[in-house]
């Protein structure tokens, strides 16, 4: 072998393991965002929301316990916030169908959203679900109609909206709280158009290729974050913020406020056109790239 073979070959091999390592650190990212013991969104409405009051149901047909929503004070501003709530054990999960909204839910985010608007209110949400809800009443009711509806509702807003990514990110189930002016992200969360499983089900037939699949994904902060798809990343403690759920609490709390602080200096219309034309220019190529 000479010099050119032999040096060819090391720059495969050092290529085939940065790659190995990248699929590595993304799906460790993934089953990060999946631990059970990562704050969830009633644990992040405590540490950052005085004197919040829940309002419950979609003033249709039910409550939607995968939804959690309600008024409250940021920071001595009043505030409507909403959000998934996934639960930790196995029957607080039960309960909040692990953080996947029917239609319900979606509603009720609407009513919600409606509530802000008319008060004037900012609107914070949280976002945290691998997906909607994927059953058959949940179709029958109207699932992709509450989801669209849900994101018009949100792209309407003149108010302030924040929104963060604590946990799971999952296809229209997550997007639908999250049509935000400045779209947050913890470190060790993940956005994504379907779970790495579902991805590697269906371009692998097989659900062990979900490393690679996740890699293929891009689904974390720091890669979404050059693509304009999310406008912050938020430094969580060492390990993963359920380590030290207060102080990742304080730095979510930090983002938002400074997020706030920005939007209020704009007036309701071009927050309004500003996040349209935000969601407008996702995915457009712009020749080197992806325009932010």
């Amino acid at each position: 072998m000479n010099l050119s073979e032999e040096a060819e070959r090391l720059q495969g091999l050092l290529k085939s393991r940065r790659h190995e390592r990248r699929r590595h650190d993304t799906w460790l990212t993934v089953q990060i965002a999946r631990n059970k013991d990562r704050p969830r969104t009633r644990e992040y409405i405590e540490q950052l929301i005085e004197g919040f009051e829940e309002l419950k149901g979609d003033r249709l047909r039910a409550d939607d316990r995968a939804v959690i929503g309600g008024l409250g004070w940021f920071d001595g501003r009043a505030v409507v916030v909403v959000g998934h709530q996934k639960g930790r054990t196995l029957d607080e999960q039960t309960e909040h169908s692990f953080g996947m909204a029917r239609p319900e839910g979606y509603r009720k985010a609407q009513r919600l959203f409606a509530l802000a608007e008319r008060h004037r209110l900012a609107v914070l949400t949280f976002v945290d679900t691998p997906g909607a809800y994927p059953g058959v009443d949940a179709e029958e009711g109207g699932q992709a109609r509450a989801i669209a509806e849900t994101m018009l509702a949100m792209a309407r807003l003149s108010v302030p909206v924040v929104a963060t990514l604590i946990g799971e990110g999952g296809s229209g189930g997550a997007l639908a709280l999250a049509v935000a002016d400045r779209v947050l992200m913890q470190e060790n969360a993940t956005y994504s158009v379907i779970s790495p499983e579902g991805c590697a089900a269906i371009l692998w037939r097989d659900a062990e290729f979900a490393p690679q699949a996740a890699e293929a994904l891009r689904p974390t902060a720091s890669q979404l974050l050059p693509l304009g798809v999310i406008d912050r990343v938020i430094e969580e403690p060492r390990g993963g913020a359920h380590v030290n759920p207060e102080a990742a609490a304080r730095r979510v709390h930090d983002a938002i406020a400074e997020a706030l602080t920005e939007l209020e200096q704009l007036m309701p219309r071009e927050r309004r056109l500003a996040r349209r034309e935000r969601f407008r220019q996702l995915g457009v190529w712009g020749g080197e790239g992806l325009l932010p």
